[in-house]
């Protein structure tokens, strides 16, 4: 297998404001979060994924929906896109779903002003009336790198600066 891809913390100082953006009422030891990110890593040798991990206790209730700043960037080749799926178990058992059903990680959001900050925007679909519980080290979802193709006549020329939907502005 070819090595295409590094995944890193982003900064202290970018997680802590994704942070408090996203948890504004809570009263966590951002720190200490940031002191126990795991970087991804796959499970087992065949494995595809690469699980990323909870960094605090989520509970999600039927039906609500829940933004998690990852604390992970990734820098990877130019010509592949990391996709991430919830992890299926979670899925399977509850319906969790990404907001965007699949999240798309491209090569140069690495180099955008949030330092390519990795989020992740899950919700319960679930039609069982369950409550999602994750708890902090948990994997919660799985990225996978796929390997991508552009066409014959393509001319962009633009660079992102940009974080989320940035690249249609």
């Amino acid at each position: 297998m070819k090595a295409i891809a590094q995944f890193e913390k982003v900064s202290f100082s970018q997680f802590q404001q994704d942070w408090d953006k996203t948890f504004l009422n809570h009263q966590d030891d951002v720190k200490q979060i940031y002191g126990q990110l795991r970087l991804p890593k796959r499970a087992t040798k065949g494995s595809a994924g690469y699980d990323f991990y909870a960094p605090i206790d989520i509970e999600i209730a039927p039906q609500k929906t829940v933004l998690i700043p990852t604390g992970i960037r990734v820098r990877m080749e130019q010509d592949y896109v990391l996709m991430l799926f919830p992890r299926s178990g979670l899925g399977f058992k509850y319906r969790l779903q990404l907001n965007n059903t699949v999240g798309i990680i491209d090569s140069d959001y690495y180099q955008a002003l949030n330092e390519g900050h990795i989020f992740c925007k899950l919700t319960n679909d679930t039609n069982e009336d369950k409550t999602v519980q994750i708890e902090a080290g948990q994997g919660m979802l799985q990225g996978i790198f796929m390997n991508f193709g552009i066409t014959v006549d393509d001319v962009v020329v633009e660079n992102r600066t940009g974080g989320f939907g940035s690249t249609t502005k």
